[in-house]
């Protein structure tokens, strides 16, 4: 943060203008507040008119004149004015005075614009001096708890995330430190025959009584209220400062014309503010500078023109307001905690929800009826009950929304493969209808079988199914015409398979056949080969009965050719006779045709290797022809 020394205000500047009741801010008051660039601390005082505020606020500035301090029962001081000096003991800090309008001036007879510039000191304080006359009575205490108790409502409206902040010490950073004075003390300081402090006092004055009847309930609320507001709290109490007919000069008077106690006081209250006020600090731990300041007063002065705070004549019936307002507000964060940690989105049934509400729903009345105040027509009990309707409203529309999401997210994991397989043709065949709806049935057993899917889970699965119905009959007319045309194929495959059986039949007869042939030509080799052994034996036996023959007829043989011979020569003889006889007949034909004939005779002979009784025969014969 830029530290750079400010040229300060000589004196103070008015910063909101109180105008027939329309409070407007001083642009030019903004522009010196937009160029503080140093932290600020924030010191504003309210209190009754007429009753000296502005005279601790020129001591805070060490000026005696400044602020405009009136001499006589007509308020000086309208609306807020500012004056921003360098901090006396903060270096790189602007000490911002805001002075405030009287409380309870006759002429203006407004108590609402009164609460709304008190409220405003408030808010925009980092130290809040609440400034009362002679001692601390309950019309001071309801003022302070009225004002304190509009100004939490003004910041809540204003600032949402400051609702429900659980930080103690962001609490006691943002609200401001409450220092109450005391003027015209005559009192003295003593409780229970014992001197006490202004601290004490203070202490007492705010300490609740033990009990719970009504009466005891109303004495408390405002010191229970006040004592949380302002987490640190101080109380200074001021003598008379003069004679009372000084007084109408107070600003003009040098301290030795002033009650030496009072000139103490004053500068023990001077001193405290110094060391002890903080630096205004926003939610989150900001410190604000000047620029933050200025977007405070901008805010808080917008939400008030549009009348977003409470205005009704009787203070206790708005204090009833505000109270019950807050109360209804506490109930419906209280509601929104439970169902924020208990609710789980989306609820398995409606049931879950409407149960896990009422339970919500009862303790949220409960917070309401323990913070609620005088709520005698039950006016804002009815108010809450309607919100948390509405709440519940929302939250089953949030529950089908995020079951529907869930569902249909379920249904893509799960449907995907059916519907990749159904993209690739895997369905695109005989009987793949019948198995597409086993498929599918097998999925949303499946997608029944998921925990979670809440009160739209059974919609969701029918709506998706509805979208895939046109899928469903393509692949069934599918399946439809590739059966028919395997039917038709079918059938022209069983009279294939007919005929093809009937020639494989005539075709393992003829094979049979064969075999049988087969069978019976190798036994009839067989027996053939058995015969040509039987025979080749006989033969062979034969043959070497032969042989023995032939060695027998051999010795024969040389005697029959002998034999042949002694023939041959004598038919040769006789025929070479014959042949003579016959040419000397003259017979010629006849001598050559013998002559011939015992040619071949003897040729023939000459072959026969063995004479027997046929070559006898034959040779007896021949002869007789000769």
């Amino acid at each position: 943060m830029d530290m750079a020394p400010l040229n300060h205000m000589p004196e103070p500047l008015c910063l909101i203008e109180n105008t027939n009741g329309q409070l407007l801010v001083n642009q030019e008051a903004l522009k010196i507040l937009s160029a503080i660039r140093q932290p600020v601390v924030v010191v504003a005082i309210m209190g009754l008119y007429r009753t000296g505020k502005s005279y601790l606020m020129n001591k805070l500035a060490g000026k005696n004149k400044g602020f405009s301090v009136g001499s006589t029962v007509q308020s000086h001081t309208k609306g807020i004015w500012m004056w921003c000096v360098p901090h006396p003991k903060k270096p790189n800090h602007t000490l911002v005075l805001l002075d405030t309008e009287g409380l309870g001036d006759v002429e203006k007879g407004d108590k609402t614009n009164d609460t709304h510039i008190s409220v405003l000191a408030l808010l925009l304080s980092s130290t809040f001096v609440y400034n009362t006359m002679n001692k601390i009575d309950q019309g001071a205490i309801d003022l302070l708890h009225y004002v304190t108790e509009v100004s939490h409502l003004l910041r809540i409206d204003t600032s949402p995330d400051l609702n429900g902040v659980d930080d103690a010490a962001d609490f006691v950073r943002v609200c401001p430190d409450l220092v109450w004075t005391l003027r015209d003390f005559y009192f003295d300081l003593e409780a229970n025959g014992k001197l006490i402090t202004a601290d004490e006092y203070l202490e007492n004055s705010l300490r609740p009584k033990q009990g719970t009847n009504q009466h005891l309930q109303n004495f408390n609320l405002p010191r229970l209220c006040i004592q949380k507001f302002f987490p640190v709290k101080k109380c200074f109490i001021f003598d008379l400062p003069t004679h009372q007919k000084k007084l109408t000069q107070l600003e003009t008077l040098n301290n030795d014309d002033l009650d030496p106690k009072f000139v103490q006081q004053v500068a023990d209250f001077c001193s405290y503010i110094f060391s002890h006020s903080k630096t205004k600090t926003l939610s989150g731990g900001i410190k604000a500078s000047g620029s933050h300041l200025e977007n405070l007063v901008q805010t808080y002065v917008n939400a008030i023109n549009t009348g977003d705070l409470p205005c009704m004549e009787s203070e206790a019936l708005t204090l009833a307001q505000i109270k019950n307002l807050a109360a209804v507000q506490k109930a419906i964060a209280h509601y929104d905690q439970l169902m924020g940690q208990k609710l789980q989105l989306p609820t398995e049934t409606l049931q879950e929800l409407l149960d896990l509400h009422r339970a919500s729903e009862k303790e949220a009345i409960e917070v309401f009826m323990k913070n609620s105040f005088k709520d005698e027509d039950q006016g804002y009990r009815k108010k809450l009950e309607m919100q948390l309707v509405a709440k519940q409203n929302d939250f089953r529309k949030q529950n089908s929304e995020a079951s529907l999401n869930r569902c249909l997210a379920l249904l893509q994991d799960i449907f995907h493969p059916l519907e990749e397989n159904v993209k690739q043709g895997v369905y695109s065949k005989p009987g793949g209808h019948g198995l597409f709806i086993q498929k599918r049935e097998e999925l949303k057993t499946k997608y029944n079988q998921e925990p979670r899917k809440g009160v739209q889970a059974e919609e969701a699965l029918q709506k998706y199914l509805e979208s895939k119905e046109s899928v469903s009959l393509t692949i069934l007319q599918t399946d439809l015409a590739l059966t028919a045309m395997e039917k038709e194929i079918e059938g022209i495959r069983e009279e294939f398979t007919k005929a093809e059986a009937q020639r494989l039949m005539e075709s393992l007869t003829r094979h049979q056949q064969m075999t049988e042939l087969r069978k019976t030509l190798n036994q009839e080799r067989v027996r053939l080969m058995e015969t040509n052994r039987v025979y080749q034996e006989a033969q062979q036996q034969k043959a070497m009965e032969c042989q023995l023959q032939v060695t027998e007829v051999s010795q024969c043989s040389l005697q029959s050719q002998k034999t042949v011979q002694e023939s041959i020569l004598q038919i040769d003889k006789a025929l070479t006779n014959g042949e003579k006889a016959l040419a000397g007949t003259g017979a010629g034909l006849r001598s050559q045709q013998m002559s011939r004939f015992r040619q071949s005779l003897l040729t023939y002979l000459s072959g026969v290797s063995s004479y027997n009784e046929e070559h006898h025969l034959f040779l007896w014969n021949t002869f007789c022809l000769i």
